[in-house]
Formats: C-alpha cells, sequence, structure tokens
C-alpha cells in the first residue's frame, strides 16, 4: 500500500507534465527550410540567419513606396512588437525589402520611424538584386514577388511568417486585415517556452 502511495503522485506529475507539453506544440507547422542569408539591415550592417540563430522571429515582405498594402502590413506588425514586449516575449522581426533598389539602408530606417519600430529587435533588410529576393521568397516562403517592368509597384503576398529556432517557417498568419494577433503570440510563446 505504501508503495502505492508513493508511485501514484509520481506517475500524476509525470501525466501532467506530459498533456502540458502536448499544447506546447505548433498546430499543423508548415516545417518549411529557410535557406542562410546575410543582407543589409537599416543601420547599414550585415544582418543575417547567423545574427537570428535560436531565436524565434517573425517576418513580412514590405517595400517603401508601396501605395497599397505595406503601410498598414507594418502598422501591423508594429503592433504585434508591441503586444509581444507587453508580454516579455523574447521575439525578433524582420522585415524584407521588395523593392531593393530603392529601398536603401537609409530609406528603409526613415520607414521604420514612421511606425515606430524598436530597431533593437526588428530588422529591415535590403543589399540584394530584384531577381535575388524574388527567387529568396518564392523558394523559401512560397510566396510571389515581382516587379512589373516599368511600374513602381512591386506584386507580393501580404503574409507574416513565424520562424523557430532552428530557422524554420513553422506558420503563416495573414498580415494585413484579420491580423489573428493572439494566435501569433500564442504560437511565439509555444516556442519561447
Amino acid at each position: 500500500m505504501k508503495k502505492y502511495l508513493v508511485t501514484m503522485p509520481l506517475i500524476l506529475v509525470l501525466c501532467l507534465a506530459f498533456l502540458s507539453g502536448c499544447g506546447n506544440k505548433i498546430e499543423n507547422p508548415l516545417n518549411w527550410d529557410l535557406e542562410k542569408f546575410t543582407y543589409t539591415n537599416q543601420e547599414g550592417k550585415s544582418f543575417g540567419t547567423d545574427d537570428l540563430k535560436g531565436k524565434v522571429w517573425v517576418s513580412n515582405m514590405i517595400f517603401t513606396s508601396c501605395e497599397t498594402v505595406c503601410p498598414p502590413m507594418t502598422a501591423n506588425m508594429a503592433k504585434l512588437q508591441s503586444k509581444a514586449a507587453e508580454k516579455n516575449l523574447d521575439v525578433d522581426f524582420v522585415s524584407f525589402s521588395i523593392d531593393p533598389e530603392v529601398d536603401t539602408p537609409e530609406a528603409l530606417k526613415t520607414y521604420s520611424e514612421k511606425f515606430n519600430a524598436d530597431l533593437s529587435s526588428w530588422h529591415f533588410l535590403t543589399g540584394y538584386s530584384q531577381a535575388d529576393i524574388e527567387s529568396f521568397a518564392s523558394e523559401n516562403f512560397k510566396t510571389i514577388v515581382k516587379k512589373p517592368e516599368n511600374n513602381s509597384q512591386v506584386i507580393h503576398g501580404t503574409k507574416f511568417y513565424l520562424i523557430d529556432q532552428k530557422g524554420k517557417i513553422v506558420k503563416e498568419y495573414s498580415g494585413v486585415s484579420n491580423v489573428p494577433f493572439d494566435d501569433i503570440l500564442s504560437d511565439i510563446e509555444k516556442l519561447t517556452k
């Protein structure tokens, strides 16, 4: 009887630990591989996957002269950054410029200031060719990026992407309207616990 009384609490603790671990998994993860990269941030410094190693981060694709979806998408990313800070979540944010010939580091820094971006954890990237970012977006994020000839507006997707500590793209979310802030924050929390 004594043996039973000792092992029962142990079994209960193990079951609870197992069940709580089940809740920490991302539902239906994408698990897309992300190739290594090193680009240039808004400060004109090199920044890439080595700087993000072991970190959870959220990314999107924007350009500074965008007349439609980028301003609300960037405002939503700023809101997400603020909400994550309120919850003390350790997460970085990366916005890839999809118009790199126009978006110099200086242009990106000016753009980031319009949205009160906290640049200690939000990195705006450029420093590649148009062809490079178009293939990078397609191969890694499974999204379109295309700059038509004689047009200042770039065609592109509007998703937010969650990347885990191993550099895997695990989830995508709407980045323009009906942004699921609570779901994104919950998924970040699951990855950082």
